[in-house]
């Protein structure tokens, strides 16, 4: 009889042991895999990381950007024409709704300075310094690898003439619309680009401007 009094209790004390056993062996388990925790935390780092399809859809490509804290997206970039006698910067301050992220609302604000454009007041050509300034709503949308913006506003500009000899009344001012769009497709690190800005004023018609490029990031 205490043969078997002796075994059951051996028995019921395994059967309340093991439990406990297989708890230390998850426990030993979970520890024994840190790696997932490490995987947890680069998705996380990678959620919270701006990639380039993220980019505003009006962005430039030698832009710079900065994303605040609030949301706010501010970007800024050196003005250039081809021709070379167009130089400036242009700042935008843009943000993506919270409901349409895909959506990129901004305004854009940009100076230029041009020097020696050829152009022609009362039929007689003349070469005139220009400065501009302009501001624009911008909006703009991506739709994976292809991103589209197209903007309005309007711009102050003044022309003086290069030469003493020639007469003050030359000189041009004016207030004119600004409109333009453009597109952006990225596949992998090639980008290409094709914009289109004019200024509805003849008097600045070296600004407006049709481009098209390929970029590619080594």
């Amino acid at each position: 009889m205490k043969a078997c009094f002796r075994g059951a209790v051996a028995m019921a004390a395994c059967l309340t042991l093991l439990p406990l056993s297989a708890m230390a062996d998850d426990g030993m388990s979970v520890a024994d895999k840190p790696l997932a925790y490490s995987h947890a935390s680069l998705d996380l780092l990678a959620a919270l990381s701006h990639s380039p399809l993220n980019t505003p859809a009006y962005a430039g490509k030698n832009s710079d950007l900065m994303y605040l804290d609030n949301g706010l997206v501010l970007e800024g970039s050196d003005l250039q024409t081809p021709d070379g006698y167009t130089s400036g910067f242009r700042v935008t301050a843009g943000f993506s709704p919270v409901n349409l992220p895909r959506l990129d609302l901004g305004a854009e604000f940009t100076y230029r300075e041009s020097d020696e454009v050829p152009t022609r007041h009362a039929d007689q050509a003349l070469l005139v310094n220009t400065t501009t300034l302009g501001g624009s709503l911008v909006a703009g949308v991506r739709l994976g690898q292809l991103g589209l913006y197209a903007k309005s506003g309007f711009a102050e500009w003044e022309g003086d003439p290069v030469t003493q000899s020639e007469s003050l009344y030359m000189a041009t001012a004016g207030t004119a619309r600004i409109q333009g769009f453009g597109a952006r497709l990225q596949h992998n690190r090639l980008v290409s680009r094709l914009e289109f800005e004019e200024i509805d004023a003849p008097s600045m018609a070296h600004l407006n401007l049709i481009t098209a490029s390929l970029h590619y990031a080594f």
